[in-house]
């Protein structure tokens, strides 16, 4: 009898052990993505904030440069449908260069085949806006907008630079050309509807913790060794 309630208390112990263990990692699960959401969120407050002032919506009151930097997106998305981030930052492109706040543009973006090649995609879609051949460079090593920006500065010997995409992008292209050593301001391109990509801010938002583990911690060498891109 004595030996029965001793087995029943043992189990009673064990099932409170693991009710609290359980309570424990539950507990400390919650902590543990609490604390990643609230250092994602001041990431992307640090990075907005610290160059808010460098991004410009009117292009009467942008400076002039002699180089824009065009940063690159896919032409369409899903099921072949026109992508507008990509009109808007070629339409934006364009009207600078006419407008004489740039003389030259950089197209930087991703080039994974003959099939994909983002900067190639920039070339066309300027070119039947009126910007003239040989004020565009292609740069076909722009896999990542870090590597985008020190690129700018490292392989094609720029100090001073327009970078050309929506708000949202603009604020980590600058954080990084703030940090890699390039005098970079931006315009905004027209933004998309809203709700029109969800994933694409959702990325944005992870792409700003990044951006800052990229130039205090990680520091990629961002392709220059690549080289140079020419003129096609």
């Amino acid at each position: 009898m004595k030996e029965g309630l001793l087995h029943i208390n043992a189990i009673r112990r064990s099932k409170k052990l693991q009710v609290s263990l359980v309570k424990q990692l539950i507990k400390g699960g919650f902590w543990s993505v609490f604390s990643v959401v609230v250092l994602v969120l001041l990431c992307n407050w640090i990075v907005v904030d610290t160059t808010r002032s460098k991004v410009f919506f009117d292009i009467n009151t942008l400076p002039s440069n002699d180089v824009g930097l065009v940063l690159g997106t896919s032409k369409y998305v899903a099921r072949g449908k026109e992508n507008l981030f990509f009109r808007y930052r070629m339409e934006a492109s364009a009207r600078l260069f006419k407008e004489g706040k740039v003389k030259y543009l950089i197209l930087s973006g991703n080039k994974e085949a003959e099939t994909y090649d983002e900067p190639k995609a920039m070339k066309q879609a300027l070119t039947k806006l009126g910007v003239p051949e040989d004020a565009m460079l292609l740069d076909t090593a722009g896999y990542r907008t870090y590597d985008s920006v020190v690129r700018c500065r490292e392989i094609y010997g720029q100090e001073r630079v327009t970078v050309i995409s929506q708000n949202f992008h603009n604020a980590r292209a600058l954080y990084l050309a703030d940090h890699e050593g390039l005098n970079a301001v931006g315009f905004a391109a027209q933004d998309v509807p809203n709700g029109y990509s969800i994933k694409t801010l959702i990325r944005e938002y992870l792409a700003r913790p990044k951006a800052m583990l990229d130039v205090y911690i990680l520091k990629p060498e961002a392709g220059v060794r690549e080289g140079a891109s020419q003129k096609e």
